[in-house]
């Protein structure tokens, strides 16, 4: 790159990240090294391993970071989020989920304990300055939000934060009691830039235009967003009294009629809040025109399903990739350098683009 991005603090000022952002396979993979290892990302559920001595191997982001990792429950019952990798020859250690007491390399017998300490490796009793600190498995920082479980791998921010900003809001929800759905959870395969997703997540000002269905239960003129050093939050308030959370006396937003939390973490991911429950959206790279997004949804109470601004997420997702895939094509363009942003409706996207100018320019 010739020189660095640049988003003005005054959103009245400021020009959105040039075209070129989302065309340029350099930028794209300078993103791995400036973001994704210094961010945080989510691995899953804490019942993956329900009982102690488990392990559950994974790759983070495959495709993109494509980094082999391995979730353990030790015998004590803690977790441990570690490289998947053997320090002797590089061989992956673990390769299937299942219950194991110590973590044994299959290519030459090198052991581990179930925190990632090395313990054994046959025929090195000649081998001088042995074992060192890089013979344990690399251990990356593990975050747990209720049942769910985040690592990052050199993250440069305490993801506490980001949990600490959204159970300000959302902390009165019995998480533990959320029940993965697997019927209504789904992959997306969409053609276009991961972060042109994201700037389309990151504001209602599309909604009137886009989403009809949406539109008549969300009361447009009060949609707020809330801006967070690493996660925004867009507020969706409801036209009507019914499908709106039952919020307890003390809540911030107490006797408001909140349909829905939109919750943004950079760089990646949606966490999507209503009535029924959660659903979550994993923003996955692939290429400068390839997205996978991973929709999960955790059911708390059944009996709201398909009401209010949680109903027809399917129908809502298909009419964002439209207009996702329209401005993958427009960006392609010439003629069409940067825009601007609108000061009520876009700061969500001027906070994304700015955070992600000033990772790109510090790495």
């Amino acid at each position: 790159m010739s020189k660095p991005f640049h988003i003005d603090k005054d959103i009245t000022k400021a020009e959105t990240l040039p075209a070129s952002f989302y065309r340029d396979s350099e930028v794209f993979e300078k993103l791995k090294e400036a973001i994704f290892y210094r961010s945080w990302q989510w691995i899953g559920h804490e019942n993956m391993l329900n009982e102690a001595a488990n392990v559950h191997p994974f790759v983070l982001l495959d495709g993109f970071l494509t980094e082999p990792m391995v979730l353990t429950k030790d015998s004590e019952g803690h977790l441990h989020c570690l490289s998947n990798v053997c320090t002797h020859r590089g061989n992956l250690v673990v390769d299937q989920t299942g219950k194991t007491k110590k973590l044994i390399c299959g290519y030459h017998g090198r052991r581990f304990s179930l925190n990632g300490s090395f313990e054994h490796m046959p025929e090195f009793k000649e081998t001088r300055d042995f074992p060192r600190p890089c013979d344990h498995l690399y251990r990356f920082p593990l975050r747990h939000w209720g049942p769910f479980l985040f690592a990052g791998l050199e993250p440069s921010f305490d993801f506490q934060q980001v949990i600490d900003g959204m159970n300000n809001r959302v902390g009165f929800l019995p998480l533990e009691e959320f029940k993965l759905d697997i019927s209504r959870s789904k992959d997306y395969f969409v053609d276009a830039h991961w972060a042109l997703y994201c700037d389309n997540y990151l504001e209602g000002f599309h909604i009137p235009f886009v989403h009809e269905d949406l539109d008549a239960v969300l009361d447009y003129g009060d949609y707020d967003t809330v801006l967070h050093p690493y996660m925004n939050l867009q507020i969706g308030y409801s036209e009507g009294s019914e499908h709106v959370f039952d919020l307890p006396e003390g809540h911030m937003d107490y006797g408001k009629k909140v349909a829905a939390y939109y919750y943004w973490v950079f760089p990646n991911m949606m966490f999507n809040f209503y009535p029924w429950g959660l659903s979550i959206n994993l923003v996955q790279p692939l290429g400068t025109s390839r997205t996978k997004v991973s929709f999960l949804s955790y059911v708390w109470d059944a009996s709201k399903l398909d009401q209010g601004a949680g109903a027809i997420l399917d129908k809502v997702e298909l009419e964002d990739e439209k207009v996702v895939h329209g401005v993958q094509k427009g960006v392609r363009s010439r003629f069409y350098k940067a825009g601007r942003f609108s000061p009520t409706r876009e700061k969500g996207v001027h906070h994304f683009h700015s955070l992600l100018a000033n990772f790109l320019n510090t790495v």
